[in-house]
């Protein structure tokens, strides 16, 4: 516990430090100042019941978001709150329909949490997947508050599972039910005694995704750019996976690019069109596509807004999702998968359950290299037949994988947790 303590009174100080020379830190600082009298302001005459939702960052939302949709569809009097841990979802969601009020979630400490439930007072609190906090959980089972995990997914390098994992043990006895992604995980809180308060349901993001496709707009732009070109959609790039993609871009001048970095800082942009040769921030696009939808000598658009990007697959012959050349693994893949596209990724996807059950079914494969990436994109792009064939791999495996979020619903209708 000491050290729990350590780190949750040093996290602030460092993110203060990082704030001269880091946007997000700045933005994290920025978003708690005053935090207790907006929320107190927020909900000082409230009378409804509140149903509070947290999240780590844009990620856990989407992953959320069709748990938090059904919830405001079946209980319309009940008030949502969304807290965020991370900027980069409180600054892209803070004015999401489906949520009443968004805010960022003040650091755990006892006097926090005691004060945070004190003005919000959920009959419901929802956190998803990995984010836990050890006063807010405690403070929030002591009140009798029903306390659900959303998509959990646990792995045997977590702390919970180590010999010095007491403290998060015991945050996870806090939790009403642990609503688990797959048996793995199920088994693995079997190790650890966790019997009575976990549950299979599945992973919510197969129901996200398939609301999203369900739900496509055209993106008229692109639609321009792209015509009848053979299409790449590379999304959720870092600097290693477009070190990889860029020759096969610069030596394919019929081939459309679509590349959405990570990270949009000016740098990062800067970065990207220097890497692909024949490219443009899409922004740049936008002012003269209607008299000019294909610029000559211009095979990419560098994408440079955030929001876009799972609608940009649905244009798409085959998909890259990055991450998968660093530490931290894939990004979302389910969102290329879908719409039934082929989809590539780098080494690195240890943490993603559903990235070896994609390449199992057909519908995904994973590259070393830039060699291997470029072979496996003139492969499909050239066998039409095995490009559609593991396209519908991709579709059928999403599909059958949906229902994580009735599941949770009818076991929070069934206990009655919500009282219209």
């Amino acid at each position: 516990m000491l050290l729990y303590r350590l780190f949750i009174w040093l996290y602030p100080k460092a993110v203060w430090l990082l704030s001269f020379s880091n946007s997000k830190a700045k933005a994290w600082l920025k978003g708690r100042r005053k935090l207790f009298q907006k929320l107190a302001a927020a909900f000082h005459k409230n009378t409804a019941a509140v149903i509070w939702m947290h999240c780590s960052s844009l990620g856990e939302f989407e992953q959320g978001l069709p748990v938090l949709e059904s919830l405001k569809q079946h209980y319309p009097s009940h008030r949502i709150l969304v807290t965020f841990f991370s900027p980069s979802g409180y600054e892209v969601r803070k004015k999401h329909p489906a949520a009443d009020h968004v805010f960022y979630l003040p650091m755990d400490s006892p006097s926090h949490a005691h004060r945070f439930l004190n003005i919000v007072q959920p009959v419901l609190a929802i956190f998803v997947k990995y984010e836990f906090w050890y006063y807010y959980l405690q403070e929030t089972r002591q009140r009798n508050i029903p306390l659900l995990l959303a998509s959990g997914i646990f792995r045997e390098d977590q702390v919970f599972f180590r010999w010095y994992g007491g403290v998060h043990r015991r945050m996870l006895s806090f939790f009403s039910v642990l609503f688990v992604q797959n048996q793995e995980s199920l088994q693995l809180l079997q190790t650890i005694g966790i019997t009575g308060n976990a549950m299979l349901a599945g992973d919510t993001r197969f129901d996200r995704v398939m609301e999203i496709a369900s739900e496509f707009e055209p993106v008229l732009p692109v639609e321009a750019f792209c015509g009848d070109f053979q299409t790449i959609v590379a999304g959720s790039t870092w600097t290693d996976d477009d070190e990889e993609l860029d020759h096969f871009s610069n030596t394919h001048p019929d081939t459309r690019f679509l590349v959405a970095p990570h990270d949009i800082s000016a740098e990062r942009l800067d970065e990207c069109l220097k890497l692909y040769r024949h490219s443009m921030l899409y922004s740049s696009y936008l002012l003269t596509y209607r008299t000019d939808p294909r610029p000559a000598g211009i095979n990419t658009l560098i994408i440079d807004n955030m929001g876009m990007l799972s609608r940009l697959y649905r244009y798409a012959t085959v998909c890259y999702v990055g991450g998968g050349f660093g530490d931290d693994g894939i990004h979302n893949i389910l969102e290329p998968a879908v719409y039934g596209k082929p989809v590539l990724f780098g080494p690195v996807y240890d943490k993603y359950f559903e990235a070896d059950e994609l390449i199992e079914a057909g519908g995904a494969f994973s590259v070393e290299n830039a060699l291997e990436l470029e072979a496996y994109l003139t492969e499909l792009l050239t066998d039409t037949t095995r490009c559609k064939k593991a396209g519908r791999a991709a579709a059928d495996y999403t599909r059958q994988k949906a229902g994580a979020t009735g599941k949770i619903l009818r076991w929070i209708q069934e206990n009655r947790l919500l009282m219209i």
